[in-house]
């Protein structure tokens, strides 16, 4: 059988399935109360044990491994749920309760049941008399809010286009500042809208060499290049071409192109190296910090760091003891 295990009972019309509970349920075979959470699956023998009109209903038979005990749960066509009918019992967590808007369905044995007993008849007219009175008071009061809210017509959409109006002028206005930085970055892509974290964030940022010195910034700039340089030569263009006025025009859009890839590489290049996130003070020393630089691991460069005449000179023995590092503070989640 191509279903291989799963269907060694398929003479018995069962076929192993992997079953997901579909609420939390109670075990009554442990000897505690158990509970089994709602999403635990199991591995099911799924059987049809019987039909609601032309739909089948199918019976998921599996085993709880904490006690040995076999669980049971059949669907329910006619009222589109799962009923547990064996080695455990659903736990009541409120939603088989009638909720304020919600309209009731009686069944069938319910309309009996009202028919032939008359106190309960009785009772549910009262019900019925009291949802009625609390259902047209709320209709009252809807309809009152609407006729107040639109008791003027032209008062009400004079207002709601004087605040479109209002916010389509400030929409125009960051239409337009977005295409002129744009335009002055010579930005091919499209910039979304500035959110409150972005500002947030973007005071966590500070730009510039940060102190150093004519070598060091040299250094940053060689470490932000690429190891291999892009070819920029547009190479033979156009070959095979039986115009010239083609090829000077293929020509000048790959020469566009590239120059444009290499603007935007090297804006790139210069803000990963001018750019640097905001050291708490609370947590760095403010002295190591300007004295020493930040460390940075380049193949093939190997350079040896000068230290203050005046600074102490710290042994692997004494630093083993020292506290770690602490690392820079870039955001705060919290208050």
């Amino acid at each position: 059988n191509a279903l291989g295990n799963r269907a060694r009972k398929s003479g018995q019309g069962i076929l192993t399935v992997r079953f997901e509970m579909p609420f939390p349920i109670w075990c009554t075979t442990c000897p505690k109360p158990t509970i089994i959470g709602q999403g635990v699956r199991f591995n099911a023998e799924k059987k049809k044990v019987g039909n609601y009109y032309s739909t089948p209903i199918f019976s998921f038979r599996m085993k709880h491994v904490a006690c040995g005990g076999w669980i049971e749960i059949q669907t329910d066509p006619k009222n589109t749920a799962y009923v547990v009918t064996e080695g455990a019992k659903k736990r009541d967590i409120g939603d088989d309760k009638v909720h304020e808007g919600e309209i009731q369905i009686r069944t069938d044995e319910e309309r009996e049941r009202l028919q032939q007993d008359a106190f309960a008849a009785l009772e549910v007219k009262i019900d019925d008399r009291k949802q009625a009175t609390t259902d047209k008071s709320r209709i009252e009061e809807l309809q009152l809010a609407k006729e107040k809210d639109w008791d003027d017509p032209y008062a009400a959409s004079k207002k709601l286009r004087r605040a479109f109006r209002a916010d389509r002028k400030v929409r125009q206005k960051n239409e337009d500042l977005t295409e002129d930085l744009k335009d002055r970055m010579s930005l091919g892509m499209d910039l979304l809208e500035e959110t409150e974290d972005d500002r947030q964030r973007a005071q966590f940022v500070e730009f510039g060499d940060f102190g150093q010195s004519g070598s060091e910034r040299a250094v940053h700039r060689a470490h932000a290049r690429p190891f291999f340089a892009n070819d920029t030569s547009t190479g033979q263009v156009g070959v095979g071409s039986t115009s010239k006025t083609q090829t000077k025009t293929k020509t000048r859009q790959l020469k566009s192109l590239q120059e444009l890839e290499m603007h935007k590489e090297k804006f790139r290049r210069e803000l990963r190296n001018n750019t640097r996130a905001m050291m708490d003070p609370f947590l760095t020393d403010s002295a190591t910090a300007a004295a020493v630089p930040s460390a940075s691991i380049t193949l093939g460069i190997k350079r040896k760091r000068d230290l203050p005449s005046n600074s102490n000179v710290v042994t692997p023995e004494q630093n083993a003891g020292s506290s770690p590092v602490k690392q820079p503070l870039v955001a705060y989640d919290s208050d």
